[in-house]
């Protein structure tokens, strides 16, 4: 809730609507985890709050931290699903990529996490709690938010956007410092444009035509690539923002410099910039990343052709918690 909801919720409560922006101070800067320690609020209010509302937090089951300083937590929601969050430090800023789906429909052939298909979406209040139980882990605070965890943000785009209102409103993460990432769905694309939003689109692109991106990624059947980059074209001139086209380079499937070529021909003309993956491994996946000098070839031609690229820093491949990794193993209950 956003603390002008929360000033709602006090008033039907019989309090003043300014214990709104104290309730949200608590819940957003002060990280509160139950009524009863938000000490400023009336005694009266908080009983009425501990019996009227529910302040409900996930739990963390299991976490593990890579010698890079990557963390990754499992968190059990109140109805005993589980997802994956990932706390990403780094010396200028500190990341948390957020699941927004527990499993995926999405079905990419080299992602974990759509092997067990989709249970549900997430709400917007779970999709900020993991924000904020991943600051609450850390000694820095959490400057940047990236929607590249499990789930298709796109597929959950009104609770996706509410919480990028509260992440940016209430808990203070700057619009600018929020990608969301898609595998391009293209109508909600347009409604995102809509917005005019500040934020940073990303587009899983990873093939540069239709029969290569439909066999890697079968929800590419449903939004045709010429589709897909008139609404990316769109987004950025309505928003002025560069968009991201994410490329993951997986040997022998879509790396050859034939693509390269093709890709760099087919981005022409578009305010973006190209992101180079290297496939990180899945076990259960018979797939393997290039050599570090096809990826720089891959990377010259697009360079040559005016394409703005970048390369994704790896993190988290120590535990798992890598671009494609991520996957809950554990059981629905609680340990």
């Amino acid at each position: 809730m956003t603390a002008a909801e929360l000033g709602s919720l006090a008033e039907s409560l019989g309090e003043r609507k300014f214990r709104g922006r104290q309730l949200a101070s608590w819940l957003y800067k002060q990280n509160a985890t139950n009524i009863p320690e938000m000490l400023d609020l009336p005694a009266g209010f908080r009983a009425r709050l501990d019996r009227e509302a529910v302040l409900y937090r996930s739990k963390i089951v299991a976490a593990s931290e890579a010698p890079d300083g990557t963390a990754k937590f499992l968190l059990e929601l109140e109805d005993g699903q589980r997802i994956e969050t990932v706390l990403l430090p780094y010396e200028r800023r500190v990341s948390v990529c957020v699941s927004t789906q527990i499993g995926c429909a999405v079905g990419c052939v080299f992602c974990a996490t759509g092997m067990a298909g989709l249970v549900r979406n997430l709400t917007a209040g779970e999709i900020v709690d993991e924000v904020l139980t991943a600051q609450r882990q850390g000694f820095r605070r959490v400057s940047h938010v990236v929607y590249m965890g499990m789930g298709e943000p796109l597929l959950n785009y009104d609770h996706v956007l509410k919480s990028i209102e509260v992440l940016n409103r209430e808990v203070g993460i700057a619009m600018r410092h929020i990608t969301v990432s898609t595998a391009g769905i293209t109508p909600r694309i347009e409604e995102l444009a809509a917005e005019e939003l500040q934020l940073t689109l990303a587009v899983s692109l990873h093939a540069p035509n239709d029969h290569l991106r439909q066999r890697i990624m079968p929800i590419a059947k449903r939004y045709p690539l010429r589709d897909l980059l008139a609404a990316c074209k769109r987004y950025a001139e309505r928003t002025h923002r560069r968009v991201t086209f994410e490329y993951l380079l997986v040997r022998g499937v879509n790396d050859s410099l034939s693509l390269a070529y093709e890709l760099a021909a087919l981005l022409r003309g578009i305010l973006c910039n190209v992101n180079l993956i290297p496939y990180n491994a899945v076990e259960e996946l018979p797939l393997s990343r290039p050599s570090q000098a096809h990826i720089g070839a891959f990377r010259s031609v697009l360079e040559r052709a005016g394409i703005a690229v970048t390369r994704r820093v790896e993190r988290g491949h120590a535990v798992s918690a890598a671009c494609g990794q991520l996957r809950s193993r554990a059981g629905p209950r609680a340990l």
